[in-house]
């Protein structure tokens, strides 16, 4: 497909940067600005026309980090929007196509309007959800499928259990969601809050613990007496005795954090295996596979679209600009969130 001319785009867009890293109550966290637009298209790019977003923890960790020696950096992992132009090289999608995606850490993110993105990487909206609640989807469906069944090798007639740590988040959330549908795995996942556990309930985990619990591992065990068979992990730091304790001989952990405290000798007496979960792995290593993310997504949205999963957004924060994405920020980094929020594009 041939790119369309630049010129019928705008040269400047509206954005939110990062320009200095720290907290968020810093002044120059997240700051609203006027940047270059991109584009044209070229290669397998396409550029995009951000209708909403959502916010992630690498969100948050990227802002903390700083924008380095670039002085500003555009944030932003999910999104949802309607295609402007393609590349050359694209065969997948066509000026017009509403879509929806993660994208990848090592290029502008969507807090700005208008953004270039692999195609391969992208897939069509489900039709039956507004901009907003497709936003909230690509990154956490991504985590979770990855981990689920290329890493965990799960398929529909997999059986035994899984505990989901970190259940009422975004990828909990997803991973709660793909077990029960996809596969015969018994969910137990793990909230705290009476809104978190409404919330994994609702969405079809089969028991619940409280993370919180002093006797957190003899419930899992009294739930699963021969141990768990999986455990999907995103917050794992201090878990190592729990992930022993409670995982039967031969288990798989997997991990989407980053804990710096994992003794994985005491994983050793159970042989269990240790996996790592990071989506942008494939588009940061240009992986051969790389448009299996752009199938994954286009699953997700038929599992939508048949009513078969739900999108996992909670709350719109309002637009995109500064301030509200201070706000977004501050509750992700206070454990507040319930599934996802998303921002929206004001025209």
């Amino acid at each position: 497909m041939a790119s369309e001319p630049a010129a019928k785009f705008p040269t400047t867009i509206p954005a939110v940067v990062t320009r200095a890293g720290g907290p968020i109550e810093g002044p120059e966290s997240l700051v609203d600005t006027t940047i270059p637009a991109p584009g044209p298209a070229s290669g397998h790019d396409l550029l995009v026309d951000v209708q909403a977003i959502s916010v992630n923890p690498v969100d948050t960790k990227l802002r903390v980090a700083g924008p380095g020696e670039a002085g500003e950096r555009v944030l932003g992992w999910d999104a949802s929007g309607i295609v402007l132009a393609v590349g050359p090289q694209t065969s997948l999608f066509q000026a017009g196509d509403e879509v929806y995606y993660a994208g990848s850490i090592d290029r502008p993110g969507s807090y700005q309007r208008i953004q270039l993105v692999d195609e391969r990487i992208v897939a069509r909206k489900p039709i039956s959800l507004s901009h907003e609640q497709a936003a909230a989807m690509p990154l956490t469906g991504l985590t979770a499928w990855e981990g689920l069944f290329d890493k965990f090798g799960l398929e529909k007639r997999s059986r035994g259990t899984l505990l989901v740590i970190g259940a009422a988040g975004g990828v909990g959330s997803m991973v709660i969601q793909l077990a029960k549908a996809l596969t015969g795995l018994t969910v137990i996942a793990t909230a705290s809050r009476p809104q978190s556990q409404a919330w994994v309930r609702e969405l079809g985990a089969d028991h619940l613990v409280d993370h919180h619990d002093p006797q957190l591992a003899q419930h899992i065990r009294q739930l699963a007496p021969e141990g768990v068979d999986y455990i999907y992990s995103t917050h794992s730091a201090g878990l190592t005795s729990l992930f022993a304790s409670v995982t039967r001989p031969f288990g798989h952990i997997l991990a989407t954090d980053e804990p710096t405290d994992i003794d994985y000798l005491a994983l050793k007496d159970k042989a269990l295996s240790w996996h790592w979960e990071f989506m942008f792995a494939r588009p940061l290593n240009h992986a051969a596979d790389l448009v299996r993310q752009h199938e994954i997504l286009e699953r997700i949205a038929q599992l939508v679209d048949s009513g078969t999963l739900r999108t996992t957004l909670t709350a719109v924060a309002g637009p995109v600009d500064a301030r509200h994405l201070r706000a977004a920020h501050a509750d992700l980094e206070a454990g507040h969130v319930r599934g996802k929020m998303a921002l929206s594009w004001q025209d």
